[in-house]
């Protein structure tokens, strides 16, 4: 029996970010509320609330995986397409990316990144790290490609370039921006712990 759900994508969903290398879509479920990911395309989930989800990887599928998820967990998603169902009993976020390219089969493994970084996902599509950053300290200097940065614990930052130039740069909890790549020493200033997921389309 195929199980149906409604595509919630017209009313639950907005447009975040649009490049010739991403999607980037913030989704709001309701209770027993589904979503139809795209097809044809990889893209990866980010979830903002802790819940449960009902799953498919196609849409013409009918069993279903139920999961628990939480604040901060990173899935990745096949070109498949599959529909993602709210089977909690509160509201459920999450931020869908999806992938315009076809991929680059190198990879980055940790290589550049700031050591404290905890890679997530790689494969030919992406790499996604998650960067924990403690109010009042600072990072060694490290290197970002292109990418989308979902804020689940926003800062107040300095950037110090390498020809000595310093930029501040603020991000705010639930802030979903695109970032360009650029090599820096990063200072926390603020008084909050930062906490980003960063998402880089190869």
């Amino acid at each position: 029996m195929l199980v149906v759900m409604t595509n919630a994508f017209a009313d639950a969903s907005t447009e975040k970010v649009r490049n010739d290398k991403v999607v980037v879509m913030q989704v709001s479920l309701a209770p027993g509320e589904g979503w139809a990911l795209p097809r044809d395309r990889a893209g990866v989930v980010v979830y903002l609330d802790d819940g449960s989800v009902a799953s498919t990887m196609a849409e013409e599928s009918s069993a279903m995986a139920t999961q628990p998820v939480k604040r901060g967990d990173v899935v990745f998603r096949s070109t498949a397409g599959g529909l993602l169902k709210n089977d909690g009993l509160a509201d459920l976020r999450f931020v869908y990316v999806e992938f315009l390219g076809a991929g680059r089969s190198e990879t980055w493994g940790s290589a550049g990144l700031a050591p404290g970084y905890k890679v997530l996902v790689e494969n030919q599509y992406v790499r996604v790290y998650d960067i924990r950053f403690a109010a009042g300290t600072s990072e060694p200097k490290h290197t970002h490609h292109d990418r989308v940065v979902v804020c689940l614990s926003g800062a107040e930052l300095e950037h110090e370039l390498p020809d000595g130039r310093r930029e501040t740069s603020t991000l705010k909890t639930g802030e979903i921006a695109w970032r360009r790549g650029g090599t820096h020493i990063g200072h926390n200033i603020g008084k909050t712990d930062l906490w980003v997921i960063a998402i880089e389309p190869k």
